[in-house]
This record gives C-alpha cells, sequence and structure tokens, in this order.
C-alpha cells in the first residue's frame, strides 16, 4: 500500500504522485513494485536489500540513487520477544522520496499526524531522513517505558513467588534491549554518514541534526540504564534461587538425620541375636523414648544451627 504525501504545514495526502512528493510504501505488493521500478525507476536491488529482515543501518549510492537503510522499533506478534525492530529504506534522488518498509508499523502513522498537529514544514529529503530518526528515538524510548513497567511487573510476581514464567519473560524483555542496543547505535552511526554526504549541501540543518543526536543519545544511555537493571534483577532472583535450593537441601538433610535416628536403633533389634533390655517388661517403650529424645535432640541441634 502506497501513500502519496506533500508537505503543506504537515503532509498531507494527495490522490496522485508529483515531483518531489514522498511516496509512502508499506508492506508493498506487485502493484507497488511495479510502480516504484517502472515509472520511478527505483533499483530493484534497493528494495531487495530493504526486504531482507537483517539489514543494519547504513547507506548504498547507484547512479544518482541514495539508499538509506534505518531500524525502527515495532511490537512484535512472536512468542519470543514483545517489541523487535525491523529496517526501512529511504531511496532518495533529485526529484524523488520513497521510504519503503515491509512490515507494518506505529511509527510513520504518527510520524505524519504529529507534522500536521505541529504544522512542520519538511524541506528537503534530508530533513525528512533526519525527522524520521527523530521520530524513531520518541518510539524508543516510549517502548522503553514500557519495558520498564513490564520489568516491574515480573519482579512484584516474582517476589510472591519464583516461577519459570516471570523469568522467561525478564530474558525476552532482555533480548528486546539487545535489539533496540544495536539498532540505536547503527542509526547513531547514520547520523555521521548523512553528515558527511550532504556537509556541502544547503540540505544540512545543524539545529534539526543536533536534536536527533541528542534524542538517540537518550535512548541509547536509556537503553543501558533498564539493560543494566535488568541484568542485575534477573542475577539477584539467580541468587535467590540458588539459596532457596540450598536452605530446601538442608531441610532434607536436617529430617533424613533425625529420621535416620530411630530407624537405626530399630534396626539393631530387628537383627537375629541376643540384644540387651529384649527381655525387660517395657523395654518396647524405653527403645520408643530413646529415639524419640535421640530424634528431639537432633531436631534441637539443626534449629540451633538454622538447617530448619
Amino acid at each position: 500500500m502506497r501513500k502519496y504525501l506533500y508537505s503543506e504545514n504537515g503532509f498531507t495526502e494527495k490522490a496522485e504522485w508529483q515531483p518531489n512528493c514522498w511516496v509512502n510504501v508499506e508492506c508493498p505488493d506487485n502493484d507497488d513494485f511495479k510502480f516504484l521500478t517502472e515509472e520511478l525507476k527505483v533499483p530493484e536491488s534497493f528494495l531487495e536489500d530493504i526486504a531482507d529482515v537483517d539489514e543494519r543501518p547504513r547507506t548504498e549510492t547507484e547512479d544518482n540513487w541514495l539508499l538509506t537503510i534505518l531500524r525502527i522499533p515495532m511490537q512484535s506478534n512472536q512468542r519470543g520477544v514483545p517489541f523487535i525492530t525491523v529496517p526501512i529504506g529511504i531511496i532518495t534522488n533529485d526529484g524523488i522520496i520513497v521510504s519503503v518498509c515491509y512490515h507494518h508499523t506505529e511509527l510513520i502513522p504518527d510520524f505524519i499526524q504529529h507534522t500536521r498537529r505541529k504544522n512542520i514544514v519538511v524541506n528537503n529529503k534530508l530533513d525528512l531522513i533526519l525527522r524520521i530518526i527523530y521520530s524513531s528515538a520518541v518510539w524508543f524510548l516510549k517502548y522503553l517505558k514500557q519495558i520498564n513497567n513490564d520489568v516491574a511487573t515480573a519482579e512484584k510476581e516474582l517476589e510472591k513467588s519464583i516461577r519459570n514464567e516471570d523469568l522467561l519473560q525478564l530474558m525476552k524483555l532482555q533480548k528486546t534491549l539487545v535489539y533496540f542496543n544495536t539498532s540505536i547505535r547503527g542509526n547513531e552511526v547514520m547520523i555521521g554518514r548523512l553528515k558527511n554526504i550532504f556537509q556541502d549541501t544547503n540540505y544540512l540543518d545543524l539545529e534539526l541534526l543536533e536534536d536527533v543526536v541528542i534524542e538517540l543519545k537518550q535512548a541509547y544511555n536509556t537503553v543501558n540504564i533498564y539493560s543494566d537493571i535488568l541484568t542485575g534483577t534477573m542475577d539477584a532472583f539467580a541468587s535467590i534461587i540458588s539459596n532457596n535450593v540450598n536452605t530446601i537441601m538442608k531441610r532434607m538433610t536436617s529430617i533424613s538425620i533425625i529420621l535416620m535416628v530411630p530407624t537405626l536403633i530399630a534396626s539393631f533389634y530387628g537383627m537375629n541375636v541376643p540384644i540387651y533390655g529384649e527381655n525387660m517388661p517395657h523395654g518396647f517403650a524405653i527403645i520408643v523414648m530413646i529415639s524419640i529424645t535421640l530424634s528431639a535432640l537432633s531436631f534441637f541441634i539443626f534449629r540451633k544451627i538454622k538447617w530448619f
């Protein structure tokens, strides 16, 4: 599905394509491919690169075309992780600006609505690329807040009862933070490359560039902070689990020793040899009392050393 967007105090959608408009293509079909490759003459290799879900942020030129690949966050329907990052490609030349993403994301529709609310005028292709990077940093921070809430919820559940499900949820969140970390770093590298490409043109807006760099650094620092907190939390709960296992083993060992005392005494009197006290009138009661006394003594010893 494609949209033709014109910057008029915010992006406005039009019915037909005209030069210098932004063509936003989301989950392209055959008709979109035909339009891009035959009418706009977009290199097919660019579209193939963008389709690679593992493509890293980079730039590439072919003739007078420039391909800029970024990674943006989105919610995931997979069981493995709650959030992932996906590539979005921005293809430009002198009169054409095309963005292609093979996934439905919240970022681009929100970015378009934001330009309309704030009456933002996008002056050129570099301006658009930088603003999309800025918007990606905002969405990284938004999802990071949600991840932080999920971590707090999992911690509360783990305080009640340490379950495998809650620990697995923390592991999934940790994996998401790794994806965010690498994607944000890749987008940061892109800022430097774009600056070098457009430094001799009048496209470069240093104030906007500085805002983008600051927002990306904030997102990167937040990822590192949450990652450190999550790692510390998982290590702490791993120590708690290990301590609980040791406590259980101590109690099981104590119970085994306490039960072993009467079992040992009973085994002596089960042998087919004469044993002292077997012919006494109250021999059985005496043996039981001795067993109970020794078991109680063992219990108090283990209680004193805090094995119970």
